[in-house]
Protein backbone atom coordinates (compact mmCIF):
# COMPACT_ATOMS: atom_id res chain seq x y z
CA UNK A 1 0.00 0.00 0.00
CA UNK A 2 1.33 3.42 -0.91
CA UNK A 3 2.17 5.66 2.02
CA UNK A 4 1.51 9.39 1.90
CA UNK A 5 3.07 12.06 4.08
CA UNK A 6 0.67 13.33 6.70
CA UNK A 7 -0.45 16.94 6.45
CA UNK A 8 0.17 19.13 9.48
CA UNK A 9 -2.90 21.29 9.97
CA UNK A 10 -1.48 22.89 13.13
CA UNK A 11 -1.66 26.66 12.93
CA UNK A 12 1.82 28.09 12.56
CA UNK A 13 2.42 30.96 14.93
CA UNK A 14 4.51 33.95 13.92
CA UNK A 15 7.85 34.07 15.74
CA UNK A 16 8.11 36.12 18.90
CA UNK A 17 10.25 39.23 18.72
CA UNK A 18 13.58 39.00 20.53
CA UNK A 19 12.35 41.77 22.83
CA UNK A 20 9.68 39.40 24.20
CA UNK A 21 12.39 36.91 25.16
CA UNK A 22 14.40 39.68 26.83
CA UNK A 23 11.34 40.82 28.79
CA UNK A 24 10.64 37.24 29.94
CA UNK A 25 14.24 36.77 31.12
CA UNK A 26 13.98 40.02 33.09
CA UNK A 27 10.75 38.84 34.72
CA UNK A 28 12.59 35.70 35.74
CA UNK A 29 15.19 37.86 37.46
CA UNK A 30 17.82 38.52 34.80
CA UNK A 31 19.68 41.79 35.38
CA UNK A 32 22.05 44.10 33.61
CA UNK A 33 25.66 43.24 34.50
CA UNK A 34 24.90 39.60 35.41
CA UNK A 35 27.37 36.79 34.74
CA UNK A 36 25.13 34.10 33.27
CA UNK A 37 25.70 30.55 32.07
CA UNK A 38 22.94 29.45 29.72
CA UNK A 39 21.59 25.98 28.94
CA UNK A 40 18.83 26.19 26.37
CA UNK A 41 16.58 24.23 24.05
CA UNK A 42 15.56 26.31 21.06
CA UNK A 43 12.75 23.89 20.34
CA UNK A 44 11.36 24.34 23.85
CA UNK A 45 11.55 28.14 23.60
CA UNK A 46 9.61 28.12 20.35
CA UNK A 47 9.89 30.37 17.28
CA UNK A 48 11.83 33.59 17.81
CA UNK A 49 12.53 36.22 15.19
CA UNK A 50 16.11 35.72 14.12
CA UNK A 51 16.21 32.16 15.43
CA UNK A 52 19.20 31.35 17.64
CA UNK A 53 20.73 34.76 16.96
CA UNK A 54 17.48 36.37 18.11
CA UNK A 55 17.68 34.50 21.43
CA UNK A 56 21.33 35.50 21.88
CA UNK A 57 20.51 39.11 20.99
CA UNK A 58 17.80 39.05 23.66
CA UNK A 59 20.24 37.77 26.29
CA UNK A 60 22.80 40.40 25.29
CA UNK A 61 20.14 43.08 25.70
CA UNK A 62 19.33 41.89 29.22
CA UNK A 63 22.97 41.63 30.33
CA UNK A 64 24.08 44.90 28.77
CA UNK A 65 27.70 45.90 28.07
CA UNK A 66 28.78 45.08 31.64
CA UNK A 67 27.39 41.55 31.63
CA UNK A 68 28.96 38.24 30.67
CA UNK A 69 27.45 35.24 28.90
CA UNK A 70 28.98 31.76 29.25
CA UNK A 71 28.03 28.51 27.54
CA UNK A 72 29.52 25.03 27.61
CA UNK A 73 30.68 23.77 24.21
CA UNK A 74 32.76 20.64 24.54
CA UNK A 75 34.13 19.67 21.15
CA UNK A 76 32.78 17.28 18.56
CA UNK A 77 35.33 14.51 18.24
CA UNK A 78 35.03 11.79 15.63
CA UNK A 79 37.75 9.84 17.45
CA UNK A 80 35.98 9.49 20.79
CA UNK A 81 35.60 5.76 20.22
CA UNK A 82 39.36 5.34 20.61
CA UNK A 83 39.13 6.19 24.32
CA UNK A 84 36.85 3.19 24.81
CA UNK A 85 39.77 0.93 23.88
CA UNK A 86 42.54 -0.22 26.26
CA UNK A 87 45.16 2.51 26.73
CA UNK A 88 48.04 0.70 24.99
CA UNK A 89 45.92 0.47 21.81
CA UNK A 90 45.07 4.16 21.62
CA UNK A 91 48.26 5.86 20.29
CA UNK A 92 48.44 3.90 17.02
CA UNK A 93 44.70 4.30 16.46
CA UNK A 94 45.04 8.09 16.72
CA UNK A 95 47.84 8.42 14.17
CA UNK A 96 45.44 9.77 11.55
CA UNK A 97 43.43 12.01 13.84
CA UNK A 98 43.33 15.73 13.09
CA UNK A 99 44.55 17.81 16.04
CA UNK A 100 41.99 19.65 18.12
CA UNK A 101 41.57 23.29 17.12
CA UNK A 102 39.77 25.37 19.74
CA UNK A 103 38.70 28.02 17.22
CA UNK A 104 37.18 25.73 14.59
CA UNK A 105 36.02 22.54 16.34
CA UNK A 106 32.20 22.44 16.39
CA UNK A 107 30.45 22.16 19.74
CA UNK A 108 29.27 18.76 20.89
CA UNK A 109 25.88 18.02 19.36
CA UNK A 110 24.20 17.30 22.69
CA UNK A 111 24.89 20.77 24.12
CA UNK A 112 22.35 22.20 21.68
CA UNK A 113 22.22 24.37 18.59
CA UNK A 114 22.33 27.64 20.53
CA UNK A 115 25.83 26.88 21.80
CA UNK A 116 27.15 26.26 18.29
CA UNK A 117 25.68 29.53 17.02
CA UNK A 118 27.13 31.35 20.04
CA UNK A 119 30.55 29.85 19.32
CA UNK A 120 30.63 31.44 15.87
CA UNK A 121 29.33 34.90 16.80
CA UNK A 122 31.45 38.00 16.62
CA UNK A 123 32.93 38.82 20.03
CA UNK A 124 32.77 35.27 21.39
CA UNK A 125 35.97 33.79 22.81
CA UNK A 126 36.53 30.09 23.50
CA UNK A 127 38.72 28.19 25.94
CA UNK A 128 41.54 26.12 24.47
CA UNK A 129 40.72 22.69 25.87
CA UNK A 130 39.56 19.61 23.93
CA UNK A 131 37.29 18.34 26.72
CA UNK A 132 36.06 21.16 28.97
CA UNK A 133 35.69 23.89 26.36
CA UNK A 134 33.54 26.96 27.03
CA UNK A 135 32.50 29.99 25.01
CA UNK A 136 31.99 33.41 26.50
CA UNK A 137 31.42 37.03 25.59
CA UNK A 138 31.28 40.19 27.63
CA UNK A 139 33.20 41.81 30.46
CA UNK A 140 34.60 38.64 32.11
CA UNK A 141 34.91 36.50 28.99
CA UNK A 142 38.71 36.37 28.96
CA UNK A 143 38.88 35.76 32.70
CA UNK A 144 36.52 32.78 32.46
CA UNK A 145 38.16 31.12 29.46
CA UNK A 146 41.92 31.73 29.82
CA UNK A 147 44.40 29.16 31.18
CA UNK A 148 42.10 26.20 31.72
CA UNK A 149 43.76 23.44 33.80
CA UNK A 150 44.73 20.58 31.50
CA UNK A 151 43.75 17.88 34.00
CA UNK A 152 40.63 18.20 36.19
CA UNK A 153 39.36 20.99 33.94
CA UNK A 154 36.10 21.29 35.93
CA UNK A 155 37.88 21.37 39.30
CA UNK A 156 39.95 23.97 41.18
CA UNK A 157 41.03 26.84 38.96
CA UNK A 158 38.52 25.91 36.28
CA UNK A 159 36.14 28.21 34.38
CA UNK A 160 33.36 26.77 36.54
CA UNK A 161 35.09 27.78 39.77
CA UNK A 162 35.80 31.26 38.38
CA UNK A 163 32.19 31.55 37.25
CA UNK A 164 30.86 30.72 40.71
CA UNK A 165 33.32 33.07 42.43
CA UNK A 166 32.18 35.86 40.10
CA UNK A 167 28.64 35.50 41.42
CA UNK A 168 27.49 33.64 38.34
CA UNK A 169 23.89 32.63 37.72
CA UNK A 170 22.67 29.64 35.70
CA UNK A 171 19.80 30.28 33.29
CA UNK A 172 18.03 27.15 32.05
CA UNK A 173 15.68 27.76 29.12
CA UNK A 174 13.77 24.54 28.60
CA UNK A 175 16.93 22.45 29.03
CA UNK A 176 16.79 18.80 30.07
CA UNK A 177 16.53 18.38 33.84
CA UNK A 178 20.03 16.87 34.07
CA UNK A 179 21.63 19.83 32.30
CA UNK A 180 23.58 21.88 34.82
CA UNK A 181 27.26 21.71 33.92
CA UNK A 182 28.10 23.40 37.23
CA UNK A 183 27.30 20.07 38.94
CA UNK A 184 30.61 18.78 37.58
CA UNK A 185 32.41 21.34 39.75
CA UNK A 186 30.51 20.09 42.80
CA UNK A 187 31.79 16.58 42.03
CA UNK A 188 35.31 17.84 42.73
CA UNK A 189 34.32 19.46 46.01
CA UNK A 190 32.34 16.63 47.60
CA UNK A 191 34.34 14.53 50.06
CA UNK A 192 33.80 11.00 48.77
CA UNK A 193 36.43 8.24 48.68
CA UNK A 194 37.18 6.30 45.52
CA UNK A 195 35.79 8.77 43.01
CA UNK A 196 35.94 7.28 39.56
CA UNK A 197 38.61 8.81 37.30
CA UNK A 198 39.33 8.47 33.59
CA UNK A 199 42.25 8.99 31.24
CA UNK A 200 41.58 10.17 27.69
CA UNK A 201 43.99 10.49 24.80
CA UNK A 202 43.64 13.58 22.58
CA UNK A 203 45.62 14.87 19.61
CA UNK A 204 46.36 18.60 19.92
CA UNK A 205 48.59 21.18 18.27
CA UNK A 206 52.07 21.05 19.80
CA UNK A 207 55.12 23.25 19.27
CA UNK A 208 56.48 20.81 16.67
CA UNK A 209 53.19 19.72 15.12
CA UNK A 210 50.42 17.32 16.16
CA UNK A 211 50.99 15.94 19.64
CA UNK A 212 49.30 13.15 21.60
CA UNK A 213 48.43 14.11 25.17
CA UNK A 214 46.58 12.40 28.01
CA UNK A 215 43.83 14.18 29.94
CA UNK A 216 43.10 12.91 33.47
CA UNK A 217 39.92 13.88 35.29
CA UNK A 218 36.94 12.68 37.27
CA UNK A 219 34.57 10.61 35.16
CA UNK A 220 32.30 13.30 33.71
CA UNK A 221 30.63 10.87 31.30
CA UNK A 222 29.34 8.05 33.50
CA UNK A 223 29.56 9.64 36.95
CA UNK A 224 32.09 9.71 39.77
CA UNK A 225 30.42 6.71 41.44
CA UNK A 226 27.91 4.05 40.49
CA UNK A 227 24.49 5.14 41.74
CA UNK A 228 21.46 2.88 41.55
CA UNK A 229 19.01 5.79 41.55
CA UNK A 230 19.62 6.64 37.90
CA UNK A 231 21.02 10.01 36.84
CA UNK A 232 22.11 11.89 39.95
CA UNK A 233 22.47 15.16 38.02
CA UNK A 234 18.72 15.05 37.36
CA UNK A 235 17.98 14.04 40.97
CA UNK A 236 19.99 16.98 42.33
CA UNK A 237 18.22 19.47 40.10
CA UNK A 238 14.78 18.07 40.94
CA UNK A 239 15.60 18.29 44.64
CA UNK A 240 16.88 21.85 44.26
CA UNK A 241 13.72 22.93 42.46
CA UNK A 242 11.51 21.18 45.01
CA UNK A 243 13.28 23.14 47.74
CA UNK A 244 12.18 26.36 46.03
CA UNK A 245 15.71 27.68 45.62
CA UNK A 246 15.44 28.70 41.95
CA UNK A 247 13.35 31.35 40.22
CA UNK A 248 10.93 29.59 37.86
CA UNK A 249 8.93 31.00 34.97
CA UNK A 250 8.29 30.93 31.25
CA UNK A 251 10.60 32.22 28.55
CA UNK A 252 8.85 31.79 25.26
CA UNK A 253 7.21 28.38 25.54
CA UNK A 254 9.97 27.01 27.76
CA UNK A 255 9.69 26.35 31.47
CA UNK A 256 12.81 28.09 32.68
CA UNK A 257 14.85 28.47 35.85
CA UNK A 258 17.38 30.95 37.16
CA UNK A 259 19.64 29.86 40.00
CA UNK A 260 22.64 31.23 41.87
CA UNK A 261 25.92 29.35 41.43
CA UNK A 262 27.07 30.09 44.97
CA UNK A 263 23.86 28.56 46.30
CA UNK A 264 23.63 25.62 43.90
CA UNK A 265 27.19 24.32 44.26
CA UNK A 266 27.11 23.76 48.06
CA UNK A 267 23.60 22.33 47.73
CA UNK A 268 24.84 19.82 45.13
CA UNK A 269 27.88 18.96 47.28
CA UNK A 270 25.67 18.30 50.32
CA UNK A 271 23.22 16.24 48.26
CA UNK A 272 26.00 14.04 46.88
CA UNK A 273 27.57 13.59 50.31
CA UNK A 274 24.22 12.39 51.64
CA UNK A 275 22.99 10.24 48.76
CA UNK A 276 25.94 8.85 46.79
CA UNK A 277 27.63 5.66 48.00
CA UNK A 278 31.06 5.94 49.63
CA UNK A 279 32.52 2.95 47.83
Amino acid sequence: MARHASIDHTERRPPRPASAIADAVRRLGGREGDVVMVHASLRAIGPVAGGADGVLDALATVLGPGGTLLMTLGARNDWDWVNERPEPERPPLLLGAAPFDALTAPAETDVGALAEVFRTRRGTVVSDHPEGRFASCGRLAEHLTDDVPWDDYYGPGSPLERFAEAGGRVLRLGADIDTVTLTHHAEYLVDLPNKRRVRRHRVVHGTAGPELRVVECLDDSDGIVEWTGGDYFAAIMLSYLAAGRAEVGKVGDATSELLEALDFVPYAVAWMAEHLPVG
